[in-house]
């Protein structure tokens, strides 16, 4: 089975946290016992590999200088400016270049037939299976001005999300605030639209997002998000949501950390509270509104900030990935379904797109 993981912040963990994904997860957390302030490793190529993971939407991640990422650490370089959020997200960029030129397993995916490369990879008698990287951009403040977004295409970048905290484009789900789009932020979505890219609405508000849903033209898609009829915060997507991202053909990745699956789990909570049920829950509320599996997928977000013990019983790292396949099945799903969900269903969706 083709996994696709639609959400890893493995630039930013390896930049700012010197969690390398080459190095083995055993390595990783060896480094960080006994502590573990910025929770325990589940990520690394070599557990990807085992899983069959075979693309990852690979993030360009900062957080602003007023809103740090909150993970037990003040060693960030954040960013004040946008000149500062440029430098960085381009930081990671090069990470991600380097990794592929020093890696004949891994590919940067920009296109349909490096898309497909990678995919027949996995499934070609003798043939070496293939990583593909696609970059998504979490927060635009990477974005000098709108129109630089055209640079951000040619360096790579195929998905972008305006927002993670409030940015300059639009609010986030974080502090509730009310202004929706600015008037970049619909600037930015037109040149979006002009590029052919995607628009991620994940951690926007939902004053945001649906001003997007209405401007936008392009394809969306909501890479690390759950329902919030099952866990009632923003963060999460509502039904109205939910129902607009499968009338444009989107795909919305189902997040792996407790606190988005359970209402009620706190960060530090018995692992035991949260099971591959709540899992297939999300997945299948996502299904049963839109009224089909085909738009249902994986965004774990398992290195974004929790680890191994805010994640659901029995998972225990990115190799236990397939674990939600059995679940889906036991649930009732057919094996076409579990497939779309567990990886078809974001490549088919990036073969309409990327062309």
């Amino acid at each position: 089975m083709f996994i696709v993981d639609a959400h890893l912040d493995l630039a930013y963990n390896a930049l700012q946290k010197k969690r390398d994904p080459r190095r083995k997860l055993a390595e990783l957390r060896a480094a960080e016992a006994p502590a573990f302030k910025r929770g325990i490793p589940t990520v690394s190529f070599s557990a990807m590999r085992r899983a069959g993971v075979g693309l990852v939407f690979a993030t360009l991640f900062n957080s602003p200088q007023d809103q740090p990422f909150d993970d037990g650490s003040d060693e960030d370089e954040t960013y004040a400016t946008p000149e500062e959020a440029h430098r960085l997200g381009m930081q990671q960029v090069d990470f991600y270049r380097r990794l592929v030129d020093e890696d004949e397993s891994l590919r940067l995916v920009t296109d349909v037939a490096t898309l497909n490369e990678v995919v027949a990879s996995h499934s070609t008698a003798g043939a070496r299976p293939l990583l593909g990287l696609l970059l998504l951009m979490e927060g635009a403040d990477h974005i000098r001005t709108p129109e630089e977004t055209e640079l951000w295409r040619e360096a790579g970048v195929r998905v972008i999300g305006p927002a993670w905290d409030d940015t300059r484009y639009c609010d986030g789900a974080w502090r509730g605030s009310k202004r929706g789009l600015s008037a970049d932020g619909r600037a930015l979505l037109d040149v979006m639209g002009d590029l052919g890219l995607i628009l991620d609405l994940t951690h926007m508000s939902e004053l945001a997002a649906l001003q997007a849903l209405d401007a936008y033209g392009g394809p969306v898609v909501a890479t690390h998000a759950n329902a919030r009829a099952l866990v009632p915060t923003e963060r999460q997507l509502s039904d109205q949501q939910i129902r607009l991202i499968g009338e444009r053909d989107g795909v919305i990745g189902c997040v792996l950390f407790n606190a988005f699956l359970r209402a009620g789990y706190r960060k530090g909570d018995s692992k035991e509270l949260v099971t591959l049920d709540h899992i297939v829950a999300h997945i299948d509320h996502v299904c049963q509104l839109i009224g089909d599996a085909r738009h249902a997928g994986i965004g774990s977000d398992l290195d974004g900030g929790f680890g191994a013990a805010d994640i659901p019983t029995p998972l225990g790292s990115i190799a236990d990935l397939p674990l939600i396949a059995g679940a889906l099945r036991d649930k009732g799903y057919s094996e076409a379904d579990v497939a779309g969900i567990m990886g078809g269903n974001w490549v088919d969706l990036l073969r309409r797109t990327l062309s």
